[in-house]
């Protein structure tokens, strides 16, 4: 199928995905804002839900061979496209020189996905742009010198800090077939990615949120200390969110404090962690939605007293960018706390717009029972969260920003 206007081919680790509303709400604000694009995913989709925002993309959506020897003629045919042109052969130095490397199956993946990606993109493709650095920018950089177009991509979290340096400098140069530009959702994210580039610029373009996406935030009545505590999480159950330490901080809460707990996604860890909350004695208190659409999530934080996000960084390096999270629950006037990880300080000032903690379990306690005991704290709190939002952190510039830099490679090529 064609287009009488540039394509522009997008390339994702997985579509749809619940845990990934910032992706979906960028494309989604492209599209609206006349970007021609097709959606290109390493994997198919896993969540038995989607978010309404899912249903509002008109792109088309490709799914590449997951693993190779699940379609293994749609690979060879990549592989005979790829052949049979000139940029094959330098292509093909440099996947490699990177598999010299990194010697892994997930390196020859990439590159078998590239060469389909390559010969199946549309005739008038004129550019590439890949969400996340790592494994979804290294095929759109393959399948970009295969078909001689310029590529792009948008960073966040995971794909920045627990890539290795030599992958992420040569996708930062030019000489290496690095990419036309860089976006990243965090100052933190921009400046590292900055230091380490030869000449690809890297800017800054906070997510920020679709305000039109969300009700006004409630009218909340006025609680007092003695009133039941309604505390709510919602993220990937995984080492980084720091779920077992507030675990551990809520079996030191007061035995007076009335509270609840409910938590809203899947992860690795459901097993261990609803384990730990039963030796702990908590099972009673606690509540495990799993994995839960955008109007259920936001139902629950007009439901709550306080959002509580204890993030941290993870022993192979993972951690959060700025949570998406944070400002939706902002966007209620819901009470946060969480930690002054990465670049969440970006948006919140401790004790002006949530309260920044240590993840340690004894002050994480502390920081529970002082909100739950001082209403009118997590009142103001919130009050200067929803007004920060709506200041700095709308969608809308970043996406204008992404617009521009999108149609500049795509005129081009």
């Amino acid at each position: 199928m064609t287009s009488k206007s540039p394509r522009l081919a997008i390339a994702v680790k997985g579509w749809p995905r619940l845990s990934e509303t910032f992706i979906a709400q960028e494309l989604v604000a492209l599209e609206e804002a006349g970007i021609d694009f097709a959606i290109w995913s390493l994997r198919h989709p896993t969540d038995k839900k989607t978010h309404p925002l899912h249903d509002r993309l008109k792109a088309e959506v490709h799914y590449l061979p997951e693993y190779l020897g699940d379609e293994p003629m749609r690979v060879l045919r990549g592989l005979l496209f790829g052949v049979t042109h000139r940029a094959f052969w330098p292509a093909l130095r440099q996947f490699l020189r990177d598999l010299a490397r990194d010697r892994t199956r997930n390196r020859v993946r990439r590159f078998g996905q590239a060469c389909v990606m390559a010969r199946e993109l549309p005739a008038d493709t004129t550019a590439l742009y890949a969400h996340f650095l790592h494994t979804p920018s290294s095929v759109a950089r393959y399948a970009a010198m295969l078909r001689g177009v310029p590529w792009s991509f948008s960073a966040h979290a995971k794909d920045i800090w627990t890539s290795i340096d030599w992958e992420l400098q040569e996708k930062l140069d030019s000489a290496t077939a690095g990419a036309a530009f860089g976006a990243t959702c965090t100052a933190l994210g921009a400046k590292y990615l900055n230091g380490l580039s030869k000449d690809t610029p890297v800017d800054l373009v906070y997510h920020g949120l679709d305000l039109s996406r969300f009700p006004p935030a409630p009218e909340r009545t006025r609680r007092t200390p003695t009133d039941p505590f309604h505390m709510l999480s919602v993220g990937r159950l995984v080492e980084k969110k720091g779920f077992d330490r507030l675990l551990d901080a809520m079996a030191l809460l007061p035995a007076d404090m009335d509270w609840h707990w409910t938590h809203i996604g899947g992860g690795t860890l459901a097993d261990a962690l609803q384990q730990q909350a039963k030796r702990l004695g908590l099972s009673d208190r606690i509540t495990w939605h799993g994995a839960c659409d955008q109007p259920e999530v936001i139902d629950a934080m007009r439901q709550s007293n306080l959002f509580v996000l204890p993030s941290r960084v993870a022993a192979d390096g993972d951690r959060d960018g700025l949570p998406n999270v944070l400002m939706e629950a902002a966007s209620q006037k819901l009470p946060i706390l969480s930690t002054p990880i990465s670049a969440i300080p970006e948006f919140i000032d401790d004790g002006v717009h949530g309260i920044l903690s240590g993840d340690d379990p004894v002050t994480l306690a502390d920081a529970m029972a002082r909100v739950a005991h001082d209403p009118a704290l997590g009142v103001s709190m919130a009050e200067a969260a929803h007004a920060r939002l709506h200041a700095d952190f709308t969608m809308q510039p970043g996406i204008a920003h992404l617009a521009r830099r999108l149609r500049a490679i795509m005129g081009a090529a």
